[in-house]
């Protein structure tokens, strides 16, 4: 996506068709928590910005949290979870 303020939850669907990701609640959780951070910040979110409020609202650690996104997005936090959450690469990019 060029401007990620013309994203919602359509193109998130098609987006995710594009990465054979069908979107459930946990998919929606990462998604969420990256919207929401952009809103704020105006930057895409490091992972470790989306890691602390997942880990908080589930009670897990981060060890864990970190296997639940990469669960959710197999070929990467920046290749598909940015890409769903209609983001260009983090500025501080790092998978994790």
């Amino acid at each position: 996506m060029i401007h990620p303020d013309e994203w919602d939850e359509n193109i998130a669907g098609e987006l995710a068709k594009e990465e054979s990701i069908e979107l459930n609640d946990a998919h929606w959780s990462v998604l969420n928590i990256m919207r929401d951070y952009y809103s704020e910040h105006r930057v895409a979110p490091d992972i470790r910005h989306v890691m602390k409020p997942l880990a908080s609202d589930h009670g897990h650690d981060k060890k864990e949290v970190k296997k639940l996104i990469f669960s959710l997005f197999p070929y990467g936090y920046v290749k598909q979870a940015c890409k769903i959450a209609g983001m260009k690469r983090p500025r501080g990019w790092s998978t994790g």
